[in-house]
């Protein structure tokens, strides 16, 4: 392999001093699709298929870089030619293929089989413009299309091609691929992103509004396009349609390719199917066998079922899909088909309504399909997993006790030191050598160092320089005047009522309010947010609203904005993840409990020494019994008990805002004249009424303790030698939420690949 000086002379005729940064990004991109082409595919027999609506890749050159191994040798030919490698990385476009938790799992996990040296790919859509682009206006959300496909890529087109059936025409796909280069693995896999020929951006009309009808033009455009009506659900059904039957056709021909004869379909291929997007899978893998293949129905059902598994995400209701059986009709009449027998063989099984596929009022449950004609079914946090057990999925696990498993989430820590904080990366080498990079639990030797002051103080100015990166980065791209020296505590997810931004906006109030009485700070804190909320989401977008107004008002404040500043990052995404994560003290995991099923956030932050302020939600609790209660700051009430209120449906919101003035005083000034005179008084009106007259996901319930809990984190923060004694040992128990560990325990308990 000619190093990328030799390259980009030979291929473009230009000295690395000489190209321009864009021409740097072009011959970078160019070299490591040359590497990864040598590269040969990985061929282990049984194939494993991991079906996802999302793939939040984020940016792929450094990435790349890092898996091959070269990413220091390259930075170095760089900075001997006057360039920063930094610079050419934000040139590259972010792929928008994803939105938040579940497509940022689906990539770590490409990511860990590849590295892993198992056989597995990602199978998604190729969407053009993304969910959208996130723009402030007015202290409000607006959306705009998130291009990102330039002439220069990481695709690489495939002359793959199948014929997608629907009621009333037939679409041709086409298949690009991205290489998925494991770490230093002399084999690679693909994600497989499927699209159409026909997409016609000029279906765009205000913001990010088009015309849902025309499937023929619009398949591919969107990321979750707006349900709010008819159309928008029936395209989704599209959507989802369109990815797994292309999915399913390219599984079987593989298989025959290498040998199957599809009876034995189950020793080739293993489908995952990720949250309950993909699950027309089943039926459709049912209905190319039965009528191109010459199976009968029950050989077919045999065959399908040894070869799937199905990952719960959430118990939320949106994510677990229940599709009128008229809409399914309008679409794909011949899968209504398929499901329907499907369903007339549960019922010959079992009587109980709970578990049919198809319900009383018609609606096709699609959970309800995956866990019966399924190998596995699994939560991704222990404490998720036992919620479904025991409650949510209670009727299924007494039906199917031995297909219910654990797989707790993780992430791809090697990007998320080597790349977004590499002088710790390079510190922990210094202290304990790189045997991490391919096994995390090798980080535990830090504990050696966790009282060690010499280390605290290292660990501190390496903290400290990433809070003056973020400061550069969020003043050349947002706008945003950051100080460096204050606690930068942060809260970056989806916005969504189960996440409780509106908690953490209220503590700010509160906080403001203190300040304004003369109860100032010891030190100076920065709360940040970033995320998006879905374009219906209505509540989530008062929420944002109610964020960037409180924004304006403290941070022009001079009584205020030497105390405390509020910040919402426009457009977060990946990269701004990488940004924010290295730099943040305060790691915010506030969910409501037994509403977010791990989070895979709280595990970045922890491996990057922010410590942890959360409910004993999801992962939350692993990192607890990993780090120690006493390293990371929890609140709020336990899952049983927000399961019962829910159940007796005894929580009452304003009896907390009656028996607590510190509530009611930080609830009211959501309509204050203080932020009316800001605000769009319709917007904030809405959320307070929504949080004294309903409140689903119990704000008020936990905001007292949350108050308490965090000034206790901010007192302690001051005890720097206890802060970084703490620090030191979420570091070191980072390892076990590597997502290797978490493939290695898929593919040895599941798959069965290697």
């Amino acid at each position: 392999m000619t190093n990328f000086t030799t390259f980009t002379e030979n291929n473009y005729g230009k000295k690395l001093a000489d190209a321009s940064n864009k021409e740097l990004y072009i011959s970078l991109l160019n070299y490591v699709k040359a590497v990864a082409e040598e590269k040969p595919k990985n061929t282990a027999k049984r194939k494993v298929y991991y079906i996802s609506a999302e793939f939040l890749i984020g940016k792929l050159l450094s990435n790349n870089l890092i898996n091959l191994g070269i990413y220091q040798d390259v930075k170095e030919e760089l900075a001997v030619a006057g360039k920063n490698i930094a610079e050419i990385e934000d040139v590259e476009l972010e792929p928008s293929l994803g939105n938040g938790g579940l497509g940022r799992l689906a990539s770590c996990f490409i990511d860990s089989m590849s590295s892993l040296g198992i056989n597995g790919e990602g199978v998604g859509l190729n969407y053009h413009c993304g969910l959208f682009k996130q723009v402030f206006v007015d202290n409000q959300q607006e959306a705009e299309p998130n291009y990102w496909i330039e002439e220069q890529s990481w695709l690489v087109p495939t002359s793959i091609s199948y014929d997608v059936p629907f009621k009333n025409f037939t679409l041709k796909s086409r298949l690009d691929r991205l290489d998925v280069l494991g770490y230093k693995r002399d084999s690679k896999n693909y994600l497989n992103l499927f699209d159409i020929e026909g997409v016609d951006y000029g279906l765009i009309k205000d913001g990010i509004s088009f015309d849902k009808t025309e499937i023929k033009k619009n398949l591919t455009l969107f990321l979750y396009p707006d349900d709010s009506d008819k159309n928008g659900e029936l395209l989704r059904i599209y959507q989802q349609y369109f990815m797994v039957s292309n999915a399913a056709q390219l599984i079987i021909d593989e298989a025959i390719e290498r040998g199957s004869n599809l009876h034995d379909l189950a020793d080739y291929a293993y489908v995952q199917i990720n949250d309950t997007h993909p699950s027309m899978v089943i039926p459709e893998l049912i209905r190319l066998l039965t009528e191109k293949h010459g199976f009968d129905f029950d050989q077919a059902v045999s065959v399908v079922k040894a070869m799937v598994g199905y990952t719960n995400h959430t118990i939320l209701a949106e994510a677990l899909e229940k599709w009128p059986l008229d809409y399914l009709n309008e679409v794909v009449p011949h899968l209504v088909t398929i499901i329907e027998k499907l369903d007339a063989l549960v019922r010959a099984e079992h009587k109980d309504p709970a578990v049919q596929i198809i319900d009383e009022t018609g609606r096709v449950h699609m959970a309800h399909m995956d866990i019966h004609f399924a190998t596995s079914v699994n939560g991704v946090a222990a404490l998720h997993t036992e919620i479904l057990k025991n409650s949510e999925l209670k009727v299924f696990y007494d039906l199917y006790p031995e297909k219910f498993n654990n797989k707790t989430n993780g992430i791809t820590f090697r990007r998320w030191l080597e790349f977004a904080n590499q002088d710790l990366a390079a510190y922990i080498k210094e202290l304990i050598g790189d045997d991490y990079l391919t096994d995390a639990t090798k980080l535990e030797k830090l504990m050696a160092f966790a009282d060690e002051e010499a280390v605290h103080d290292k660990l501190a100015d390496i903290k400290h320089a990433n809070k003056l990166a973020l400061k550069r980065y969020l003043k050349e791209n947002k706008g945003i005047n950051l100080d460096e020296n204050s606690i930068i505590d942060t809260q970056i997810k989806r916005f969504h009522e189960y996440k409780r931004q509106q908690m953490n906006a209220l503590y700010v109030i509160h906080k403001y309010l203190e300040i304004k009485k003369g109860n100032l700070p010891k030190r100076k804190i920065t709360v940040i947010f970033g995320g998006k909320a879905a374009p219906a989401y209505i509540i989530a977008q008062d929420i944002i609203h109610l964020i960037l107004c409180l924004s304006e008002l403290i941070n022009n404040d001079p009584d205020v904005s030497p105390y405390l500043n509020v910040h919402l990052v426009e457009n977060y995404n990946v990269t701004v993840a990488e940004h924010l994560i290295p730099a943040t003290d305060i790691s915010e995991q506030i969910s409501l409990a037994s509403k977010e099923a791990s989070g895979t956030g709280n595990m970045k932050f922890m491996l990057n020494g922010a410590l942890t302020l959360g409910t004993m939600d999801g992962a939350n609790v692993e990192i607890a019994e990993l780090a120690g209660m006493d390293n990371i700051y929890t609140f709020g009430k336990d899952s049983d008990t927000i399961i019962g209120l829910y159940a007796d449906a005894s929580y009452v919101s304003k009896s907390y805002y009656d028996a607590c003035p510190q509530i009611k005083e930080a609830v009211d000034f959501i309509v204050s004249p203080e932020i009316s005179d800001i605000g769009n008084k319709e917007r904030l009106e809405r959320l307070y009424k929504e949080l004294l007259q309903k409140d689903w996901f119990m704000t008020l319930i936990d905001l007292e303790e949350y108050i308490e809990v965090k000034e206790k984190m901010l007192a302690d923060y001051e005890d720097q030698k206890l802060w970084m004694t703490k620090v030191v040992h979420n570091i070191a128990k980072a390892g076990f939420f590597s997502s290797d560990r978490t493939i290695e325990q898929y593919n040895e308990d599941i798959w069965h690949s290697k």
